[in-house]
């Protein structure tokens, strides 16, 4: 595993780094953008990493860094100390979703001493150190690929265990700072696109089905962030009394079912309401294709819209993939590593709007699918 400092061979920038889950290729990608599955681990002997003084924090991350190289998926990776790293890259970390915001510290100013993020060299795979628990081991997948995920996580978690001494209690199972978290340490989760639902107001009572079952939503970030451009982040609420399998099993289920009420919502707004519905999809288009500023909640608004089209094939381009690109480079760091300098809200959203038109522009001109109907052809029947 590379060093963040750059001896020997210069190490991986942030710039290189979490962005293979943007692909667009996994399942139901038109609507999961993206699965994760995590798992809390916490080392014997010591405090919690929310309580711990730098010195454990520091003996945490030495323990971790030389039992790495017991994982395939990591050996070949990068490990980067948030300390070493400049507040815009840990930002950029943040909005590609690979780490969380408790992991990279203020927007300005040093990051804790002993966290870390240790990210595979190929795939998705990573783990947060000293975040709220010892080790938070993480895969990030694009589309419905709940059971991928976990066999990437499950495999790296038992590499791992096998060298550190982890904190487990034969009735409760694995120890982990938020209560609940104790037991299996899982938490899994899908971010799903669901314009139709909100569009034919069926959001609320598929939103109420969920918690009936033992499921929550989020927003974008997870955990206290709000829901924009229609993405719902769904994840089970606790680890205890389930085995791992089981979680991610009731998550699939549900997980697919939404997925499906999506499909389905969409149908009824493409038989139902067939111009309106492309009125909305065109403008979306049309004012990201032009427009000279763009915060990033009117972008993700309009973005929504174009995803909807291109999945509902009301537009042949652009792709999925760009669209996924775009939600992430758009964002303030990302922006802000562009321009090479701190950029105020007013700048940004320049240049947000600047990145968007240059990404859709290198797709080429959207057209309408050749079998869609049109009003003057209805009339001239």
């Amino acid at each position: 595993m590379s060093g963040g400092n750059g001896l020997g061979t210069p190490s991986p920038t942030v710039d290189d780094r979490g962005t293979s889950w943007l692909d667009g290729s996994g399942q139901d990608h038109e609507i999961v953008l993206s699965t994760r599955v995590r798992l809390a681990r916490n080392l014997q002997g010591y405090t919690f990493a929310l309580r711990a003084d730098a010195d454990e924090r520091r003996s945490v991350l030495d323990q971790v860094r030389h039992s790495l190289g017991a994982s395939p998926d990591l050996d070949d990776g990068v490990l980067w100390e948030m300390s070493e790293l400049e507040a815009v890259e840990r930002r950029i970390l943040h909005e590609r979703h690979v780490v969380s915001r408790e992991l990279i510290g203020p927007d300005e100013g040093p990051a804790p001493d002993g966290t870390a993020l240790a990210l595979g060299a190929s795939g998705p795979c990573g783990v947060m150190i000293n975040e709220e628990d010892h080790l938070r081991i993480q895969s990030l997948h694009n589309g419905m690929e709940l059971e991928a995920a976990w066999r990437q996580v499950s495999e790296l978690d038992e590499a791992l265990g096998s060298r550190l001494p982890y904190a487990f209690h034969h009735e409760f199972g694995f120890l982990t700072c938020c209560p609940t978290n104790v037991g299996t340490g899982l938490r899994a989760s899908v971010l799903v696109h669901l314009p139709g639902l909100v569009l034919t107001k069926e959001i609320n009572k598929v939103l109420q089905g969920i918690a009936q079952v033992g499921l929550t939503y989020r927003g974008l970030y997870g955990e206290g962030s709000e829901v924009v451009g229609n993405f719902f982040q769904i994840s089970n609420q606790t680890t205890l009394g389930k085995s791992e399998t089981d979680l991610v099993d009731h998550l699939r289920e549900i997980g697919v079912q939404v997925v499906e009420y999506e499909k389905r919502a969409r149908a009824v707004l493409l038989r139902e309401a067939p111009y309106v519905l492309e009125d909305k999809v065109w403008r979306a288009y049309g004012i990201l294709r032009h427009a000279r500023s763009l915060s990033f909640d009117e972008m993700m608004n309009l973005l929504s819209g174009v995803r909807l089209g291109l999945t509902l094939k009301l537009l042949r381009t652009p792709r999925v993939r760009t669209l996924n690109e775009i939600m992430i480079f758009a964002q303030s760091a990302h922006l802000e590593r562009r321009a090479g300098r701190t950029l105020d809200e007013g700048d940004a959203d320049v240049y947000r709007a600047s990145l968007v038109r240059e990404r859709l522009s290198s797709e080429g001109e959207a057209t309408s699918s050749p079998s869609e109907p049109s009003p003057e052809a209805d009339n001239s029947a």
